[in-house]
């Protein structure tokens, strides 16, 4: 099967939607990947970094978000293209993105106080960039198109293609109009007379339940209303965004029966043309487009690396030393600024009278309107007569109220509306403001070093000889990962991880709810059969299911271990409010997915993230709140929070935590702090199990370290 690599109109549409939410995002830096591929650095409120890819290489033509860890290291030095988008988009607002009709073309919409920006992303062809600013003229582009039909090139106003025909915004009778114009079949006729294309043409007819082969000229009325309605409810629910992600998989075309499948496509919506085909699912459809683009690359050589090749310590050792240079050259620029600034600021003091002489004779001057030109031509007859505030005088600045002064050798501008004292203040506070600059280019240097040391250690411990180098441990052997001086980070996001989430002892997946939206999306999307569904007895706890299934595996109904049961019951209290509350235990209740429901009893109001529960329950009473925070060394480098009995065995090391004093942040970083002593290998800790990352498996309200 070929796999996907360009988005469709119907994931372009589908994205418009999903970015949306993300409309307000600060954008920090852009970046340019050799000629096709474009990132933007962006912070959002609620949800953190934001990394948005753009490709349009001969290869892929993509655009979505990514997970941080999946982004490629900042390129060396920016080109023009990106040094341009820089200038105008840092610190800009995200103002969200629109599709041009129903194309493969994007355009993002940036504003700042200088002016909008606009980023084209036109994904089909050969693929292409521009940036406009705000009269849509050309600031930048990959490429300069210059043909009879339009012009894309700097300086010139930027003009879209022909737009093609939106087949939303056709009515039935234009959709049978075109669909009876055709002399070919159903499938062929919505894939170019409708511009739905192959993939969707297909899945309209299966979701319509009319045959694909079927001769236009054999088509009913009938047909044309099933297709018709098929088509809106699809627009529908691109509009809404009430999507269901899916990643799908084939095997391999090279007819390797034992080999593993690969993912041949990302979309937005289950297929119902694709039944019974291997897939994934994922909350979020930029969350799959990441995922399947990601392993694509990996898997076809496509940017991913030969990993048996060395690696080019030297080079990466090189450009850390480079950068730690320019780190500390700018520290001592930052130290002379501001022993400039405070120099000049003295300076006026010592000064003060023959200053002041300057500033009243502007000022007066100005009072009675006589014009800048007038005021510096009166400095220049008083230099003539050896006036000595006159000399002092360097040059006068009408249009910022300015006048530059040299006194006894150090030229002081000063702001010629105030005195002395404003001026001076205003001089300390840039040297303030400079020696701030200052400090955090010295934890920048901090940073470098770390970052050079690490690949020093990978160096050493890839010459090492094989013996000597901690790799060769047999299969009995566990690894010492606390004292490897070097520890590689492994991380591959999963979809689950934006919910509270542990794996029991047993293997099985728990999930729960971190607020009220997510225990209703927890039980109406995720919750399935077989699943057993956990609360504890007093309100104010999450939404707790233990899947009995992956969603990658047909649902079915099963007896899960007892063990797995207590930990899921263990998880439900530890996140509650019975935590929160400084108790210690609490009964929890289990039923089935059948037994839960929305609909209240007469007369009753069922409010947000709670739900109704029918039926007999499971009790288990006086289960103990329990809570183990550790770090994994492998398969994934990550920070891992649930009952102490699932996570401690998984962990390189682990932290118990009990209700206690310290709120939720502080404990964090206490614990950050501890896994850093444990570890000899301190920037790993940094990357992977920073206090925010270890806060996210920390109950709500107070804890404490067990053994404190």
């Amino acid at each position: 099967m070929e796999r996907k690599r360009e988005l469709t109109s119907v994931d372009c549409a589908a994205l418009v939607t999903e970015l949306g939410a993300y409309e307000g995002a600060k954008v920090d830096k852009a970046y340019l990947y050799g000629e096709d591929l474009l990132r933007l650095k962006l912070r959002d409120y609620d949800e953190g970094r934001l990394e948005l890819l753009v490709e349009v290489s001969d290869d892929v033509k993509r655009a979505h978000l990514s997970a941080p860890e999946r982004v490629p290291d900042a390129p060396g030095r920016p080109p023009n293209f990106a040094m341009m988008l820089r200038n105008r988009v840092s610190g800009a607002d995200f103002a969200g993105v629109e599709q041009f009709g129903f194309d493969r073309i994007l355009t993002f919409h940036f504003e700042r106080e200088d002016g909008d920006t606009y980023v084209v992303a036109e994904l089909f062809g050969d693929g292409n960039i521009a940036v406009l600013d705000e009269n849509r003229e050309v600031m930048g582009c990959l490429e300069t198109i210059r043909l009879k039909s339009r012009t894309v090139a700097p300086g010139a106003l930027y003009e879209y293609p022909s737009a093609r025909l939106d087949p939303f915004d056709v009515p039935f009778e234009g959709f049978v109009e075109r669909m009876e114009d055709s002399d070919t079949d159903v499938v062929r006729t919505l894939a170019t007379q409708l511009n739905f294309g192959g993939l969707w043409a297909e899945e309209l007819c299966t979701r319509a339940g009319v045959e694909k082969t079927k001769d236009i000229a054999d088509a009913t009325e009938a047909d044309y209303e099933r297709l018709f309605d098929a088509a809106e409810r699809l627009e529908t629910t691109l509009r809404t965004g009430a999507f269901d992600p899916r990643v799908y998989y084939a095997d391999p075309d090279d007819g390797d029966e034992d080999a593993d499948p690969v993912r041949v496509d990302a979309t937005p919506l289950a297929m119902e043309d694709r039944e019974g085909q291997h897939v994934e699912q994922f909350p979020n459809f930029n969350a799959a487009l990441d995922d399947y683009f990601y392993h694509f690359e990996a898997e076809t050589g496509d940017g991913g690396g030969v990993e048996s090749a060395r690696p080019d310590f030297d080079e990466e050792v090189a450009k850390y030393e480079r950068i730690i240079a320019q780190q500390e050259g700018a520290i001592e620029d930052f130290d002379e600024q501001a022993d400039a600034e405070r120099e000049k600021a003295e300076t006026l003091y010592a000064r003060y009278d023959l200053v002041a002489e300057v500033l009243d004779a502007v000022q007066s001057a100005r009072a009675e309107d006589v014009p800048w030109d007038d005021i510096e031509a009166r400095f220049a007859e008083g230099r003539e007569q050896g006036i000595e505030a006159a000399e002092a005088v360097e040059n006068v600045d009408g249009a910022n109220a300015r006048v530059t002064l040299d006194l006894d050798g150090t030229s002081v501008t000063v702001d010629a509306t105030t005195g002395v004292e404003k001026n001076a203040d205003r001089l300390y506070q840039e040297a303030k403001r400079v020696e701030e600059k200052k400090q955090g280019a010295l934890e920048a240097v901090e940073d470098t070093r770390e970052q050079l040391a690490a690949v020093k250690r990978r160096r050493e411990q890839w010459e090492a000889p094989e013996e000597d180098d901690g790799e060769g441990e047999g299969e009995d052997e566990e690894v010492d990962w606390l004292s490897r001086r070097s520890i590689p980070v492994r991380r591959d996001e999963q979809w689950y991880e934006r919910f509270r989430w542990f794996r029991t002892s047993d293997g099985f997946l728990v999930l729960g709810g971190r607020n009220a939206d997510q225990n209703e999306e927890l039980v109406k999307k995720y919750m399935e059969r077989g699943d057993r569904f956990f609360h504890t007895q007093s309100p104010g706890a999450p939404v707790t299911l233990l899947k009995a299934s992956e969603p990658s595996e047909p649902t079915r109904e099963r007896d899960l271990p007892e063990r797995s049961l207590e930990e899921a019951a263990q998880f439900a209290v530890s996140y509650s409010s019975v935590w929160k509350e400084g108790l210690y235990a609490a009964d929890v209740y289990m039923v089935g997915p059948d037994q839960v429901s929305k609909t209240p009893e007469s007369g009753e109001y069922v409010e947000k993230g709670s739900f109704v529960i029918r039926g007999e329950r499971t009790y288990f009473e006086d289960t103990p709140v329990g809570v183990s925070v550790g770090i994994t060394c492998e398969p994934q480098t990550q920070v891992v929070g649930g009952p102490p009995s699932a996570v401690e065995p998984r962990a390189a090391t682990s932290i118990r935590v009990e209700p206690g004093r310290y709120a939720q942040n502080d404990a964090a970083k206490l614990l950050y702090r501890e896994f850093r002593e444990r570890f000899a290998d301190t920037s790993f800790v940094r990357k992977v199990a920073s206090p925010d990352r270890i806060a996210e498996f920390l109950p709500p309200g107070g804890s404490r370290l067990a053994d404190d």
